[in-house]
């Protein structure tokens, strides 16, 4: 058997590791060779790897990856989803606690895997007329908001009762326990049906604002939802690469239910958005049609 057939072999066995392992693993076992330290140049490795065995460096990398971490498509990461969730709680309570002023507009930018994307502007205190892509939402003043996009021409412009909403949150839990309450009473159900728990996470941490310690409290709370699952080799709405976090459907749902899986970066656990869905922008503006 010549060289390349151990190492067709090899690979068919165990399958290639990813290729951003590749060339580290590389270094380390041809610096262990030559009896250096492992942190050389890439120049200075080429230039020595010539004379070290191609076959034992590639079967030596191979067989660093297990097999499952190889295939397309999400697959079971070795990260626990607890770890993953408590270092996003890490990540999310480093976010800057300056609270915007009342007259801003938060302003989202959201990509989907399937068009069409999402630009929003979002009065801060809910008292200022929103833009939702091209719908206007008015914003409720003494008690009242001018109603927009009726079916009824007659009632464009008119008054209905309301209560103002902000997007910036400064009434919910700060700690993991009485955040996981919050999420279970708002959803009217306490027996662990995880997808929409997921989804309500997802709400708030997509087009509002959290203080950082109730951010860092909504992580802190989806890890202790019970059936979780880690992934690797996910995306978001946009294609960018992550660790996916996925709710599980409950038992009894519908067939065509699909349970949701939230994304964060891997290295800086930053949430990125889900599967579907990428949150691209998220600060704040002046005024409505601002883009920063």
């Amino acid at each position: 058997m010549d060289e390349l057939d151990l190492i067709r072999d090899r690979a068919e066995a165990v399958g290639f590791a990813p290729a951003e392992h590749l060339t580290p693993a590389r270094e380390r076992l041809l610096a262990a060779a030559r009896g250096e330290r492992p942190h050389r140049s890439r120049r200075l490795f080429w230039a020595a790897g010539a004379s070290i065995g191609l076959a034992a460096a590639i079967t030596a990398v191979v067989a660093l990856a297990p097999a499952e971490q190889v295939g397309i498509g999400p697959g079971v990461a070795h990260a626990d989803p607890v770890k993953v969730l408590t270092e996003a709680a890490s990540t999310a309570l480093k976010e800057p606690a300056k609270p915007p002023r009342p007259d801003q507009f938060l302003y989202v930018k959201t990509e989907y895997a399937i068009p069409p994307d999402r630009e929003v502007w979002l009065s801060v205190d809910g008292t200022r007329d929103s833009l939702i892509g091209s719908a206007k939402e008015g914003g409720c003043r003494n008690g009242k908001a001018p109603m927009y996009g009726t079916n009824d021409p007659r009632a464009e412009g008119t008054l209905q009762d309301c209560a103002p909403k902000s997007v910036y949150r400064t009434d919910l839990p700060t700690t993991a326990d009485a955040m996981l309450a919050y999420l279970y009473e708002k959803e009217a159900d306490r027996n662990g049906r995880a997808t929409y728990i997921g989804k309500a996470i997802y709400t708030l941490a997509y087009e509002q604002v959290l203080q950082p310690a109730s951010y860092a409290a909504l992580f802190e709370a989806a890890a202790k939802v019970p059936g979780l699952t880690a992934l690797d080799h996910v995306t978001d709405g946009a294609g960018r690469p992550g660790v996916g976090i996925r709710f599980p459907v409950p038992p009894g749902s519908s067939p065509k239910a699909q349970p949701i899986v939230l994304v964060f970066d891997a290295t800086t656990y930053q949430f990125l958005g889900t599967e579907d869905s990428a949150v691209m922008v998220k600060t704040y503006v002046d005024e409505v049609g601002q883009r920063p």
